[in-house]
C-alpha cells in the first residue's frame, strides 16, 4: 500500500505496518531466543525497508515482551515485579538480596543493564510509583504468534489488515500528523503521549486504541533509552514516533486530499527543511 500521508508529508523512512501473524515470513530480522534486544530496533529496521519479527520467545527484553502484547512479561525480570519496580526507579542495591541476585545474573548482561538493576534507571520517583505504573498499562495477549513489522508499502491490505501504522517522524511533520489525526473529529484530542517505553507505544497502547469507535493516535519514542537505541539506528536525534491503529490510519489517509497539506503554510515548512 502506497501511502498519501508519507508522500504529504515528505516522509523520509518508510511507514511501517505492525502486522500479527500465524505464519512467520520467509526473510526476516529476528532475535536469538534468550538473546537481548530493543524492539524499536525491529521497527527501525522496517522504516528502512526490511521486514523484522517477533515472538513470544524472542522479544528481545521483558518490556519489549509486554510492550508487543506478550503478557505480563515483567514477571520473568530478575527478582520478579519487585525486582522490576526497583530497576526502573531507585535500584536493587539497597533491597534485601539485591546485591546477590545481580551478581547471579551478572554474566548474563550487558554492562549498562547491571548498573541500571543495581542503581536503577530512575525513571520513576519510587518502586511503589512504578507498581502503579504497571497496573495502568494496557497488558495484552495477541492471539497470534507472531508480531511482524514490515513496510507499509509491502502490505496488501485487501488481503490483510495491520494492528498499527508507525511513522518515525520530526517535528514538523509530528504536528502535521496531530493537526490531520484531529482534522476530521470535530473535537481536538485526538492524540495521546502516555509514559510508556518506546514499544508499548508501538504496540499495547495503540492496540488498546484500536478497540475504541474514535481510537487515538499514539506519540512515542519519549523512551529516553529507547531514543538511543534509535538513533543508533536511523541516524536521526529529532525523530518521535507517530502510531495509528489502521482504522485511524485510513481515516487520515482520506482526509490528506483538500486538507492543509495542500496549502501555503504546510508547503514552506517543507520547502525550510529541505
Amino acid at each position: 500500500m502506497e501511502s498519501a500521508i508519507a508522500k504529504a508529508i515528505q516522509l523520509k523512512y518508510q511507514p511501517v505496518a505492525l502486522c500479527w501473524s500465524n505464519e512467520k515470513p520467509q526473510v526476516a530480522m529476528q532475535f536469538q531466543e534468550g538473546k537481548w534486544g530493543c524492539v524499536m530496533w525491529l521497527a527501525a529496521h522496517a522504516a528502512k525497508g526490511k521486514t523484522a519479527v517477533a515472538d513470544a520467545k524472542t522479544f528481545g527484553c521483558f518490556g519489549g515482551g509486554v510492550g508487543l502484547g506478550f503478557g505480563d512479561q515483567y514477571k520473568n525480570f530478575p527478582g520478579g515485579e519487585e525486582g522490576f519496580c526497583h530497576f526502573l526507579s531507585d535500584g536493587n542495591v539497597n533491597r534485601e538480596g539485591g546485591k546477590e541476585l545481580a551478581e547471579k545474573i551478572k554474566p548474563f548482561m550487558r554492562a549498562e543493564a547491571y548498573d541500571n538493576f543495581l542503581h536503577g534507571e530512575r525513571y520513576v520517583k519510587s518502586p511503589a510509583l512504578v507498581k502503579k505504573f504497571l497496573e495502568n498499562l494496557p497488558l495484552t495477549e495477541i492471539p497470534e504468534q507472531y508480531v511482524v513489522f514490515q513496510p507499509l508499502d509491502t502490505v496488501d491490505t485487501k488481503k490483510e489488515k495491520p494492528q498499527t501504522i508507525i511513522f518515525f517522524v520530526n517535528p514538523d511533520q509530528l504536528s502535521a500528523l496531530v493537526v490531520l489525526a484531529n482534522f476530521g473529529r470535530g473535537d481536538n484530542e485526538n492524540v495521546i503521549i502516555p509514559y510508556a517505553a518506546g514499544c508499548q507505544t508501538i504496540g499495547i497502547y495503540p492496540y488498546r486504541e484500536a478497540k475504541s469507535a474514535k481510537p487515538h493516535a499514539v506519540v512515542g519514542l519519549t523512551d529516553l533509552s529507547a531514543r538511543v537505541y534509535v538513533r543508533k539506528q536511523l541516524g536521526d536525534p529529532h525523530l518521535m514516533t507517530f502510531s495509528a491503529p489502521f482504522a485511524l490510519f485510513e481515516e487520515m489517509e482520506q482526509n490528506v486530499p483538500g486538507s492543509f497539506l495542500e496549502r501555503h503554510t504546510w508547503q514552506s515548512l517543507l520547502s525550510e527543511n529541505k
